[in-house]
């Protein structure tokens, strides 16, 4: 009975093992809410069953509850504070067996409706009161008309969201018409909401106003989701400056609102950096949608017009960011800085990164002369080089735009700043239509899970240290150091068998071995959520941190067999890899390596069978592979009814070394059919032990030869080679030999030099001499003819005849 019990309480603990899959999450339904308001939403995909938490990148979003619809959807229901920041927030769900890719849900300020079918006949449009979303689709040919009543004077505005929503390659056109059906307003690929429309009114009469949404080209489909908002809500499209500092109070301009250009002032958080999103508010409404604002250390230059040459130039001294627009057609901004001699400076420009329709070709040059430098596309369409000045004097910077186009939005912020060192921390992208992975880190407990840690160095070089912060309880983080010569290195994580479920989003960063370097660090994680035509991304999301959860446990580990030799330039290893799988665990686990060494290679498409304990991946080493130790893990994938799973080996050394020996090779030649020797002659490099064997490897067909062996004091070697009468004839060049060198009870294979071995054809044998034949007498000769009489010599032939005569008797 005691046996019985322990067998059905074995079986469960396996069927609960195998739920530890990794989640996909596809589809979050409604793509948004309002915020002060509570929303249930539905998370589909695959494995979502045991979902406990929905990890929110940005605060402002909680989650109430969670409850299971299927294995592959949960509902959760989500509150939206107050004042939870508008537009877009990246979320993951954290399941009891793993973590989902990213996907994202919108925060709106309006009510929320549905749009309801049909309304697709101008006539018949959808009523809908002013300042709501409606959330709606696009279907092939289909056009949706809603139906909105304002009075003469009123600001109609109308923001669709369909691309930013990143379900897929969705290009949304929406308009404002009135009752006869007149345009008044329209918008497809608008700069400031990428790929979106927006448009805004002034009423021009009272009556009702009709807003049209669809496809751009009729062609939308079942998954051309949108929130159309609507309302008498202001949208600026530009605003300057463009930028602040942390901490800072500022005036800035709203500019391209339909109702006019106003002012406010703004507070930038002390803790903002890099891109942040200003948001317009009046009496009648908040924008849906932020504005790019830039936040850096740098002070502030407005342009002042007229700046349209080098004379009127606006003065500003370096660093600063430069604020301005090219505010009409042709136009030409000019700003004038001092630099001294050998000063280097970055200089960008940024237009399209703060979502403005400008296409900026910038140029510099010595203040009365001609353009030095120009640039334009650098950075998608923005602008940028690095200017060097040449000798203490005015330098004026020059911008216009690529067309010749302008308007009052076509605002820009050019930064100028000195060169400073600069790290980036990332993952690889996660290129969700691709099917990637999921660049997040599940452990399961009482297992490991590795990532690879991505450095980007700027102007500054060396070896540097990675740090993982704020991971869930019970796990620990090893991080090798990062090689001055790689950009890459594999980072562990580690559970305890007893560290609780649970999930954390962690800050990862960089920091230079070198005490005497002191490098700002960030972490930029991609996630790439539609891509186009030839691979193109067309939409993604940037977040700050890696999401790291501690996972249900999994039915085997795997570990590599720490080599005791090295692999040396030009040689090659059998990893050995070996799985320790829990009772009833007898499915097979591919094993591979996620990164290499430099140099250095290894196989794929290896597999511990199912139900064997033990795989080999084979290694080489090229020439060049840099000597080093380095830290090399395995990752094990397997799977079970409900999905995959994956871990990770321990971090093992695995040293790279010079060749213990170098070879000499002496070409050979011999003739098909006879024997003939190879000489080489052996110098050491490094002693070790014993004999090795010594194998010349790549003898053509029919052609043979002993494995020799050789000591560290052995100086000459040769290979007698046989050849056969069918051997092929021909100049054969690849041959070399393997090496193996015995030491810790492991093989250290060389594979050494290159040499030829040529076998001709033998010349065919000399004719055998003929014998002699007996002929008949040949009849007697005719006598010959009498000769003819000499011909009498000139006198001039006589005198050369007295002449040769008279030489010939010295």
């Amino acid at each position: 009975m005691r046996t019985t019990l322990l067998a059905a309480a074995l079986a469960l603990t396996l069927t609960a093992t195998g739920l530890a899959a990794s989640p996909s999450l596809s589809a979050v339904r409604p793509t948004g809410g309002q915020r002060a308001t509570e929303v249930d939403v539905t998370f589909s995909g695959a494995r979502l069953g045991d979902a406990v938490e929905i990890v929110y990148y940005q605060p402002g979003i909680t989650t109430l509850s969670i409850k299971k619809v299927n294995n592959d959807a949960v509902t959760a229901r989500l509150k939206i504070a107050p004042d939870c920041a508008l537009g877009l927030h990246d979320l993951r769900v954290r399941t009891a067996s793993g973590i989902s890719e990213l996907r994202t849900f919108s925060v709106g300020a309006l009510k929320e409706v549905v749009e309801v079918e049909p309304n697709n006949d101008f006539a018949k449009p959808q009523p809908v009161a002013m300042n709501v979303t409606i959330n709606g689709v696009a279907e092939n040919e289909d056009v949706d008309y809603y139906v909105v009543e304002a009075k003469k004077g009123d600001r109609i505005s109308a923001e669709v969201e369909g691309h930013r929503l990143g379900i897929l390659e969705f290009d949304p056109y929406v308009a404002i018409m009135n009752a006869k059906r007149f345009e008044l307003g329209s918008s497809d690929d608008a700069a400031l909401v990428f790929r979106d429309g927006f448009t805004s009114i002034i009423a021009p009469e009272d009556g009702k106003y009709i807003i049209q949404v669809r496809e751009s080209s009729y062609s939308g489909n079942g998954s051309c989701l949108y929130r159309l908002h609507v309302g008498n809500f202001p949208r600026a499209t530009a605003v300057l400056p463009a930028g602040g500092k942390p901490g800072e109070t500022l005036e800035v301009r709203w500019i391209g609102d339909a109702a006019g250009e106003t002012t406010s002032k703004v507070t930038v958080p002390a803790t903002a950096s890099g891109e942040y999103g200003l948001v317009r508010q009046d009496a009648k409404g908040i924008s849906p949608y932020p504005n790019t604002f830039r936040v850096t250390p740098l002070g502030n230059v407005l342009e002042a017009e007229p700046n349209d040459d080098q004379a009127h130039a606006t003065p500003f001294a370096a660093p600063m960011a430069i604020n301005g627009a090219i505010g009409k057609p042709g136009d030409v901004d000019h700003f004038v800085f001092k630099a001294g001699k050998g000063q280097v400076y970055d200089i960008h420009c940024y237009a399209r990164r703060i979502r403005s329709p400008l296409d900026p070709v910038m140029y510099l040059g010595k203040k009365g002369g001609g353009a030095m430098l120009g640039a334009d596309d650098a950075i998608g369409p923005d602008a940028y080089f690095r200017f060097q000045a040449p000798e203490d004097a005015e330098y004026v910077i020059w911008l216009v735009d690529q067309l010749g186009k302008g308007g009052p939005d076509y605002a820009y912020r050019i930064e100028v700043t000195p060169v400073a060192p600069a790290l980036t921390m990332s993952t690889a992208a996660e290129r969700i239509p691709l099917g990637t992975g999921v660049m997040a880190v599940a452990v399961p407990k009482g297992n490991r899970q590795a990532i690879l840690i991505y450095g980007s160095r700027a102007d500054f070089g060396g070896e540097l240290n990675v740090g993982v912060g704020s991971v869930p309880a019970g796990v620990a983080v090893e991080a090798p150091v990062m090689a001055a010569s790689q950009g890459v290195v594999p980072v562990l994580f580690t559970a305890k068998a007893d560290a609780p479920l649970a999930g954390s989003l962690a800050e990862v960063t960089g920091k230079p071995v070198d005490p005497k370097l002191q490098v700002p660090s960030k972490f930029d994680q991609s996630s790439v959520l539609v891509i186009g035509q030839n691979q193109v991304t067309v939409w993604q999301r940037s977040v700050d941190r890696l999401a790291v959860a501690v996972t249900e446990e999994c039915p085997y580990t795997i570990e590599i067999v720490e080599p005791k030799v090295p692999l040396v330039r030009g040689g090659s290893m059998g990893l050995k890899v070996r799985a320790n799988r829990k009772p009833g665990f007898k499915a097979a686990i591919s094993v591979y390596l996620p990164w290499n060494p430099p140099g250095v290679g290894s196989a794929g498409g290896i597999v511990i069978p199912e139900g064997q304990n033990e795989a080999v991946i084979p290694m080489n080493a090229d020439g060049g592979a840099e000597l080093r130790t380095w830290k090399i893990v395995v990752n094990g994938a397997s799977g079970v009814a409900s999905g995959p799973i994956m871990v990770s080996s321990q971090l093992a050394n695995l040293t790279i070394s010079q060749p213990y020996l170098n070879f000499a090779f002496q070409s050979a030649s011999v003739e098909q059919g006879k024997e003939t020797d190879l000489a080489i002659k052996v110098q050491k490099a490094v002693d070790f032990p014993g004999e090795a064997q010594v194998t010349l490897i790549g003898l053509p067909n029919k052609v043979t030869t002993d494995v020799k062996k050789i000591t560290k004091d052995t100086t000459d070697l040769i290979f007698h080679i046989k050849t056969d009468k069918v051997s092929p004839a021909g100049n054969h060049q690849s041959l070399f030999c393997q090496v193996v060198v015995t030491q810790n009870g492991e093989p250290v294979v060389h594979n050494i030099g290159s040499t030829s071995l040529r076998i001709d054809v033998p010349l065919p044998p000399k004719p055998a001499p003929a014998k002699p034949v007996q002929v008949a007498a040949a009849p007697a000769a005719k006598p010959a003819p009498a000769a003819a009489p000499a011909r009498p010599l000139s006198r001039l032939e006589k005198l050369r005849l007295q002449a040769q005569q008279a030489r010939a008797g010295k």
